[in-house]
């Protein structure tokens, strides 16, 4: 069982919308309520491309299982060496290492990119998440109160930062 992880091609972006999707649809991993087409999945990919952010994916026994991306943390200039990341593995396969290769190739990109933060806001009640940044040196900043709604309740945000 080998383990890849790849810059992603246009080819991996069905692959990257189930996974996306079941995000949406099933955890508070994403504040979407509204699943994706590869439409609007293709544009979300290209404007990254054309802004020079990557986007990876990890492939286990030929099949991609997992996506990892980052884009700019806020729009203003003065934040222009901070971005903000997201990791996602598909539904069956946590617990492989897929999320810290991922995270890995990430940091190493925005270092070698001269970004000075990395930020990741994450679900405050997913525990698991939580706690794989900190393996990786995030640092809680602080939890914004019920800033999402989803699934018919209030949710908290807490905010991790890694200086690069």
């Amino acid at each position: 069982m080998e383990s890849i992880v790849r810059k992603a091609t246009s080819s991996d972006l069905s692959s990257i919308l189930e996974i996306v999707n079941h995000a949406i649809l099933n955890t508070t991993a994403i504040y979407d309520y509204d699943v994706r087409t590869l439409e609007e999945q293709t544009i979300i990919f290209e404007s990254k491309q054309s802004r020079n952010f990557p986007t990876f994916v990890a492939n286990y026994n030929n099949e991609v299982v997992g996506f990892g991306t980052y884009d700019s943390f806020r729009t203003k200039i003065g934040y222009r060496f901070t971005v903000e990341h997201s990791v996602y593995i598909k539904d069956g396969f946590s617990g492989k290492g897929l999320g810290a290769l991922l995270l890995q190739k990430l940091i190493d990109t925005a270092k070698e990119e001269n970004y000075h933060v990395m930020i990741g806001v994450i679900d405050a009640s997913n525990e698991n998440s939580i706690c794989f940044h900190e393996r990786f040196g995030f640092q809680s900043m602080g939890i914004l109160k019920e800033v999402g709604f989803k699934f018919d309740r209030w949710l908290d945000a807490n905010l991790m930062q890694l200086k690069l």
